[in-house]
């Protein structure tokens, strides 16, 4: 069955589930990458530098994983549409309080709490639609799903280019409590997952225990993450600083790159997710982690802003598509009963390892003499080469059936 055909099969209340999801992830996203953009605006409102605002972005990414624990345990306990719930809502009021901020403490503290509430939407939201969509939709889904992430980049860039002149940094925050009005869609028209209601009348055991019996696959998870995150977070996080600081583009310039590379980012995620489906997990990420490395000059050094516009959009294209197989592959990889917490927890305690990302980077462009291009380049390079051999030789479950039987475990388990 085609992509396009598995989508048209899917029933109405499957496409609400895969909608409430998206927009979950995309507004979240859209209110992590509000900063990205702003750094160096709140830099000199708060009379500091770059590298100490960044130090915000840092603890967001350290502290969600401390939210996809705490969150997925909720979900696994008390259902993925309550938790789902109440997650957008307590990422929204954080993200409003952050316009408030009187200085850079202040700051960072909302910025740790936000941290906590975003990391719960990912993986309570995947769980929510991989357990709920048939096993054929399962790899464009995630495509679609995914690309909520890079979704939520491009409405900040769209948000920056046409009102930061006018709202500033404050009223960019300020629009980021908007995805609060979600919730009213989700307790509408989205339903329990058929899998956790199955699971809740069977009973299930501690998260601790079923970690104790997958410690080699979820560490294995972990380190992939933390590949992935320096990959997503090094090629995005510190690159609009690069286009001001260092290439002298004004927001304008800078937001209509954005856009474009984030129109790649979507169009990657759909593509490597729908491919996943025919040819593997592993492969499909695999081919696009390889194909990242020979654009990224391309990326950082091409001397006008339409070749560097191409070259944004052809590396996020390679990057988020294989982040668009992420969803599905760490949802098929994990135990039935912590879907809610595993994938999550996994994912964002890569993220808390990486979390250091964007400082190193500052820190290494301000050591080369504020030279941003080579600091990205460097960082993408390698750990792009590092999703490739991981995802490689890791594990594999495509198109596992979710409740099947507990002795199965993953195969391919360190086989190229």
């Amino acid at each position: 069955m085609s992509a396009l055909a598995s989508l048209r099969a899917l029933t109405p209340q499957q496409r609400n589930t895969l909608i409430a999801s998206y927009l979950g992830w995309t507004l979240d996203a859209f209110d992590f990458f509000i900063l990205v953009f702003v750094l160096k605006h709140i830099a000199e409102e708060f009379h500091t530098d770059v590298p100490a605002v960044s130090a915000a972005i840092f603890l967001t990414l350290a502290m969600r994983a401390v939210g996809a624990l705490v969150f997925g345990l909720a979900a696994d306990r008390f259902g993925r549409r309550v938790t789902l719930m109440a997650d957008v809502l307590l990422y929204s009021i954080f993200e409003f309080l952050t316009g408030f901020s009187t200085g850079l403490t202040m700051f960072l503290i909302l910025r740790a709490l936000y941290g906590i509430a975003m990391g719960g939407e990912w993986g309570v939201g995947a769980s929510l639609v991989m357990e709920t969509v048939p096993d054929e939709s399962r790899g464009i889904v995630s495509g679609i799903l995914q690309a909520g992430y890079p979704s939520g980049y491009l409405l900040a860039s769209i948000v920056f280019f046409l009102l930061f002149p006018v709202i500033g940094w404050r009223g960019m925050f300020f629009v980021g409590a908007l995805p609060a009005l979600l919730v009213l869609y989700i307790r509408r028209s989205v339903e329990e997952s058929p899998a956790f209601l199955r699971r809740q009348r069977e009973g299930r055991r501690p998260f601790l225990t079923i970690l104790r019996e997958n410690v080699p696959l979820f560490i294995w998870s972990v380190l992939l993450m933390t590949a992935f995150n320096f990959l997503s977070h090094g090629t995005q996080d510190i690159y609009p600083t690069f286009m001001e600081t260092q290439r002298g583009y004004d927001s304008y310039t800078t937001g209509a790159i954005a856009i474009v590379y984030n129109i790649g980012a979507i169009c990657g995620g759909l593509f490597f997710g729908a491919l996943s489906q025919r040819i593997g997990r592993k492969k499909a990420i695999v081919i696009a982690a390889l194909l990242a490395i020979p654009v990224a000059p391309l990326w950082v050094y091409a001397p006008g802003p339409v070749l560097l516009a191409i070259g944004a959009f052809l590396m996020q294209f390679f990057v988020q598509g294989a982040w668009g197989i992420v969803p599905v592959h760490l949802n098929e990889l994990s135990p039935d009963e912590v879907r809610g917490t595993f994938p999550g927890f996994a994912y964002q305690l890569g993220n808390l390892l990486a979390s250091g990302n964007a400082t190193m980077q500052a820190g290494l462009a301000a050591h080369w003499n504020g030279d941003y291009a080579t600091a990205l380049l460097v960082v993408a390079a390698i750990v792009a080469a590092v999703v490739a051999l991981l995802a490689g030789f890791g594990y594999e479950k495509k198109d596992v059936r979710f409740g099947a039987a507990k002795a199965e475990t993953p195969e391919g388990a360190f086989r190229a």
